[in-house]
């Protein structure tokens, strides 16, 4: 076995093989560095990874760039498409397996990386693989010049992603940046780079060219900004916090005016009118919120509720939340897992002790869960006001707050005060009304009667500060795509 692959046995004693190097130019090398990877179930260590800094960057970007004005600028665009198809089908051939490492690393449970962490990224490459014969220009009627446009590849792009949805961003970044001829290097978050290595080896599998994926991981600080500020990569697209988003347009902008796209964070309104379905309601918004262990930038944390409904609303979600399964990731009915690390554990339960301190009431939960790993019992806080910090600021976490409101210029004056503008729902049955709230919420994506339904064909990003640019849907293929315009003399005179 090479050194760069280590195994691992799971809580249920499955036997999983892991690589642990760098992917660049369809082999796995060491790096300048190594980085643990925790379990955060248990806090103990699965493995050292290879970590990438500057020179491992520069690697990368050449393979790429090889790669670009090679084969893969050459490869008709059916071709492209047939290996991204293929891609697609070993990743569902692999589906168990690379749950099976998406839980062990990041702490989800095995159900929703099964059915839908590891089953969108095929969805999402199945999705892109359908555009790259059908990415053209437009012939544009001018007086004496035969005049057209190209819609034509960037070049070597960059991509980071975060650890909260390793494989399912993984899939975001790559479907448009392929479709469209692209060649790209993925920074994974370093505390969950194993899944995105796992995809890297059916990468080969598959055949693609050397140098048209690369995938790497290590920190931010290092890999991240020289990926950002790399004068050979001519866009980059992040997802992660808004602080780390403007470090990376910062770097884009000293370097080579780079294209950039950002996904950001949220502090996401979610509305409940008193004529909603309120069984509903409280499913959702307990998805809205709870869904991946809150650690979602969509995720659906300050719910306002009509005050006729408010005590009601309350009663039936402390009962509903009260049934959330915490508890091992590999278990088939856990519903929430860890928190990713201790830092971020840390983070959270300092934001319930300021939410106290502030003067909210914490309602439910608040405290740890289980003797080991980062658990954070589900925590519902009350009697809050749009000035507390637990009510303005993205703890991405299992943590809400719940207000009351009169109507609808009381609620919308609530839901608007924030900076972000991610997402955002409303719950009711008056369709007007749905309209209405919607028109006048500001963010990308508006749910009506559900939350945090995400699909790859649909466009998602952020007003304000919850980011640039779209990701998925036709829409995404604009942020990887150059267009050049093309003008041949008929018969214009000088």
């Amino acid at each position: 076995m090479s050194n760069l692959v280590v195994e691992t046995i799971t809580s249920k004693g499955l036997k999983l093989k892991l690589q642990t190097g760098l992917f660049i130019n369809n082999e796995f090398v060491k790096g300048s560095d190594t980085i643990e990877t925790v379990n955060p179930a248990t806090g103990k260590v699965i493995a050292s990874v290879q970590a990438a800094e500057t020179k491992d960057v520069d690697a990368a970007v050449e393979a790429a760039e090889k790669a670009f004005h090679g084969p893969w600028g050459e490869m008709r665009a059916l071709q492209r498409a047939a290996l991204m198809h293929k891609l697609a089908e070993l990743i569902d051939r692999d589906n168990e397996e690379l749950s099976q490492i998406e839980s062990l690393d990041s702490g989800k449970g095995i159900t929703f990386s099964r059915y839908f962490d590891a089953k969108q990224i095929s969805l999402t490459l199945r999705y892109f693989a359908g555009f790259a014969d059908k990415v053209h220009g437009k012939v544009i009627d001018t007086e004496g010049c035969l005049s057209y446009t190209r819609h034509e590849p960037i070049g070597v792009c960059g991509a980071i992603i975060p650890w909260n949805f390793p494989l399912m961003m993984l899939g975001w970044k790559l479907g448009p940046a392929l479709a469209t001829g692209n060649t790209i290097i993925v920074k994974t978050s370093e505390m969950t780079p194993l899944s995105a290595l796992k995809v890297a080896q059916l990468v080969v599998e598959a055949g693609f060219p050397p140098g048209v994926i690369n995938i790497i991981t290590g920190y931010g600080a290092k890999a991240g900004d020289a990926l950002s500020r790399h004068m050979k990569v001519a866009k980059i697209a992040f997802t992660g916090s808004t602080a780390v988003g403007r470090m990376v347009m910062k770097a884009a902008a000293e370097s080579n005016l780079k294209k950039v796209t950002l996904e950001l964070g949220g502090k996401s309104p979610n509305i409940i009118f008193d004529d909603a379905d309120l069984d509903e309601a409280v499913k959702w918004a307990h998805k809205g919120i709870f869904f991946n262990h809150g650690q979602t930038c969509c995720a659906g944390s300050r719910v306002y509720v009509q005050e006729t409904i408010y005590d009601e609303f309350l009663k039936r979600f402390k009962e509903y939340t009260s049934k959330t399964k915490l508890g091992d990731p590999h278990d088939d009915d856990t519903f929430q897992g860890p928190q990713i690390s201790q830092l971020q554990f840390d983070r959270i339960m300092g934001y319930i002790d300021i939410g106290k301190k502030e003067g909210a009431t914490c309602y439910m939960g608040g405290k740890r869960w289980g003797n080991e790993g980062y658990y954070v019992e589900p925590t519902v806080f009350t009697d809050v006001n749009q000035d507390m910090t637990i009510v303005k600021e993205e703890i991405f976490g299992p943590v809400v707050t719940v207000s009351k409101f009169k109507d609808i210029d009381d609620v919308m004056h609530m839901a608007l005060d924030t900076e972000y503008g991610l997402a955002a729902a409303v719950f009711t049955q008056n369709t007007a009304r749905a309209v209405d709230v919607s028109n006048r919420l500001q963010a990308g994506t508006i749910w009506v009667n559900c939350y945090n339904e995400l699909d790859y064909n649909t466009p998602f990003g952020g007003f304000r500060q919850s980011g640039i640019g779209r990701e998925n849907g036709e829409y995404a293929l604009d942020n990887y795509i150059q267009v050049k315009t093309v003008k041949i003399n008929v018969n214009r005179k000088p």
